[in-house]
């Protein structure tokens, strides 16, 4: 299974809908998964899965504003946004 990385900033409209349909309160701390990277970081992360990757999307409070929003006005955010793989960071 594919491990993705995936940045609030590089968030597509399926990642957002695994997000809310997964915490539609929001995330607690026990939500929370910590982990280095290969650069030897710190990175906190909530995860959602599909049948072949676990994405690990990165916490920020701007991930939580994002959520929030989306969850409000769902119209708001591009249907078509691809994500592009070259651009996030994969672990396995």
């Amino acid at each position: 299974m594919n491990r993705v990385i995936v940045d609030y900033a590089k968030l597509t409209t399926d990642i957002l809908d695994m997000l809310v349909e997964k915490y539609p309160d929001g995330y607690d701390y026990s939500d929370i998964i910590s982990f280095k990277n290969g650069k030897g970081e710190t990175i906190k992360a909530v995860e959602v899965r599909t049948e072949t990757t676990i994405y690990l999307v990165k916490i920020s409070s701007k991930l939580e504003q994002t959520m929030e929003d989306y969850a409000d006005d769902e119209d708001s955010f591009d249907e078509d946004e691809d994500l592009d793989l070259d651009d996030l960071e994969d672990e396995d």
